[in-house]
């Protein structure tokens, strides 16, 4: 008999919120920049909170709403490319905008290879900086829109019995009713009462829909009996 599925589990935390108003983070340790930043961003319609070390902004506590960072590359104590290390660790998903008064490919390269959204060097324009925020903060909802996603969906398989989970399993590797009942060792129609209980618990309203989903859950592939 096939053992179930484990591993899936409903975290108790904040909810991400999608629609929540946009935060631009500005990082810079000069506070003229920081200050310039501050009155255009907020002009923009978003907010926006400033920072002048790294250490400062990490210190903040997480904001699950979308958002992006503009951060100076050079900074004392920790510098942007250090902090864009920490960020991919403690706060995954949030976009970064690089800015720095002195261009060098080296630095360039290494942040793009690291995800950061745009590398820009000074003077820049107005309309090149607000343009790479508002792709960063479109990009920002799109991860929170499938972090949540994913969150539902997990916390809905966490909802299910062992018994169901095997079920799911069998089920959207294309077994019929009848091939379940034998894998498992149980009826058919308990099979079927199994599988109508799934179905209700997933909010699945059909089979592709339900193999949608335990792809986005990425369940692993039952093994056969043997």
């Amino acid at each position: 008999m096939m053992t179930a599925i484990s591993g899936i589990c409903c975290e108790e935390r904040t909810s991400p919120v999608p629609n929540a108003s946009p935060v631009v983070f500005v990082v810079d340790d000069d506070i003229s920049v920081r200050e310039s930043l501050e009155l255009l961003i907020q002009h923009e319609g978003w907010r926006v909170e400033t920072f002048s070390s790294a250490e400062a902004f990490l210190n903040r506590p997480l904001e699950l709403a979308p958002g992006c960072v503009v951060l100076d590359i050079s900074m004392p104590g920790l510098n942007g490319l250090e902090l864009q290390k920490r960020l991919a660790v403690e706060r995954p998903g949030i976009p970064i905008i690089f800015v720095t008064g002195h261009g060098d490919i080296r630095k360039t390269v290494q942040a793009m290879k690291a995800g950061a959204v745009e590398f820009l060097t000074k003077p820049f324009s107005d309309s090149t900086l607000l343009s790479a925020i508002s792709g960063a903060i479109e990009r920002s909802k799109t991860l929170i829109g499938r972090d949540t996603e994913i969150r539902t969906l997990k916390e809905r398989y966490a909802r299910l019995s062992p018994r169901e989970r095997e079920v799911m399993a069998l089920v959207v590797v294309g077994l019929p009713n009848k091939q379940v009942a034998s894998e498992l060792g149980i009826s058919e129609i308990t099979v079927k009462a199994h599988r109508g209980s799934m179905m209700r618990k997933m909010k699945a309203d059909s089979l592709p829909e339900l193999v949608k989903q335990a792809g986005r859950l990425r369940l692993p592939r039952p093994k056969p009996a043997m």
